[in-house]
């Protein structure tokens, strides 16, 4: 079913009777040439190109729950390509690229709105990283401003400029980056991909591989086994565990990422802002609620919730610079369950056991990364070689030397 405005309206009259399933629940075939295992937001977007793109669609999406009950539904919906490093930056920029024409590529209505996101800073020297950082934006072909105290204040006039220990002397913003609306877009990935005879098989969880001569031949599900001549794993938080099962040990860490938000206000916050001397980020919801989010608990967990520490840490960041966040009540506050790698920067990869493939690790960035990293996997799935802004993604690159610490905290994935 194609939507538009007519549809709509045309359905409004006549009992909106013509709607369809957004896609099919097919039960699994024996075999495929490519199984994904995970439903989120990446496995979506891996199966939606893999099939529309690079013309492959024997092909299944196995997901142990539900689609959109994973990370893709439990994050705070920003998307930006302000990066530095020559590994990251191409990539998160192809990334943004893909989402200003996404909701037109599926025919899917995402909510993507490009607000703005607006880095500050509290200091010279944090002034002159971001302008280093901003030329290296420019330079792969994404936008970036870096703005003063002054130019900041025209934007944000709420903001506690003169604050004692964090002055607000200015930012670093990228125009086009912004928001999208979370669970659309694994809704809208979903549908695309099963319009392209993808197979989306939920509740089907993957309790082992099929592995022989050192090669991959499908998986065990709790729905029986199934054959593939390829398997990619694609499971965010869940990536050792799955992986375990084919005796391949990453290095990744889970820690749990806990978001929240207010009751609904008037709109007040045109973008999104970030703290510079913490670890907070902001956003307003089309609802009106403020979205915020800040520091991973500093703990392993698979546990989808938080804790009260991290609840204290994340407002105090926020009001430090929105002090109009203690006059709010929290709504409602949930986790999501960050594969945290040792370098804070993901896998896109084959992995040595011929026929498997992973697709991991993206500590914070996983949501702004969907589309980039569906279609990155997808062009290693169908070519067997990287697609070019993934190159730098690689299994092996500790051991090579071939780090890419793109917030220099060295080999701590907490502090990723």
């Amino acid at each position: 079913m194609h939507y538009s405005g007519w549809k709509v309206i045309w359905e409004g009259l006549t009992g909106n009777k013509g709607w369809k399933p957004v896609w099919r629940e097919p039960d699994p075939k024996p075999e495929y040439d490519v199984v994904i295992v995970g439903g989120g937001g990446h496995g979506l977007a891996t199966a939606y190109y893999l099939s529309k793109t690079f013309g492959m669609r024997n092909v299944a999406v196995l997901e142990k729950g539900w689609i959109g009950s994973g990370n893709v539904g439990r994050n705070t919906t920003i998307i930006r390509s302000n990066y530095l490093l020559q590994g990251n930056e191409p990539f998160y920029e192809l990334s943004l690229k893909l989402w200003e024409g996404l909701e037109q590529d599926f025919n899917y209505n995402a909510m993507v709105s490009q607000r703005g996101v607006l880095n500050l800073y509290h200091s010279d020297p944090q002034r002159d990283a971001f302008a280093r950082r901003a030329n290296a934006m420019m330079l792969a072909g994404a936008d970036a401003e870096l703005l003063n105290a002054v130019d900041v204040r025209k934007l944000y006039p709420f903001l506690d400029f003169d604050n004692a220990r964090f002055p607000i002397k200015g930012g670093l913003l990228q125009r086009r980056g912004g928001t999208v609306r979370h669970d659309a877009v694994a809704w809208g990935y979903a549908r695309g991909a099963d319009a392209e005879g993808v197979d989306i098989i939920q509740n089907c969880e993957v309790i082992g591989f099929d592995i022989s001569g050192g090669a991959c031949h499908g998986v065990e599900t709790s729905r029986g086994k199934i054959r593939a001549k390829k398997v990619a794993v694609v499971v965010a938080g869940s990536s050792s565990r799955v992986m375990a099962k084919a005796g391949m040990r990453l290095p990744i860490e889970s820690h749990v990422l806990q978001a929240f938000v207010t009751e609904g206000l008037k709109p007040v916050l045109p973008g999104v802002i970030t703290f510079g001397a913490g670890h907070f980020y902001c956003s307003q919801s089309d609802k009106g609620g403020l979205v915020f989010g800040g520091d991973i608990d500093g703990y392993n967990t698979y546990a989808q919730r938080g804790n009260l520490p991290v609840v204290e840490d994340v407002c105090e960041g926020g009001m430090a610079i929105l002090p109009l966040l203690g006059r709010l009540r929290l709504l409602r506050m949930w986790g999501g369950v960050m594969d945290m790698s040792m370098d804070g920067s993901p896998f896109i990869d084959k992995t040595p056991i011929d026929g498997l493939y992973f697709n991991g690790g993206w500590c914070y960035g996983g949501f702004k990364a969907t589309p980039a990293s569906g279609f990155c996997y997808a062009h290693l799935l169908a070519r067997d070689e990287p697609h070019p802004t993934a190159t730098a993604y690689r299994l092996d690159r500790f051991r090579s030397g071939r780090m890419i610490d793109e917030k220099g905290q060295g080999a701590q994935p907490n502090l990723h």
